[in-house]
């Protein structure tokens, strides 16, 4: 019973690992293929753009 809950509790975390991973490997595949003045041109424009 006890290996049931600690399966269950650990989905969140497993979960935000993936999406942790998944942020990770777009920020690298955008620094790759831009390369870092326009990467970070990009970034900071859409900071702009949402912020003001």
């Amino acid at each position: 019973m006890s290996e049931a809950i600690t399966t269950r509790s650990a989905v969140p975390i497993v979960l935000a690992a993936t999406v942790a991973g998944l942020i990770l490997a777009g920020t690298v595949a955008l620094w790759a293929h831009y390369g870092t003045t326009v990467f970070f041109e990009m970034i900071r424009a859409g900071f702009v753009a949402c912020f003001g």
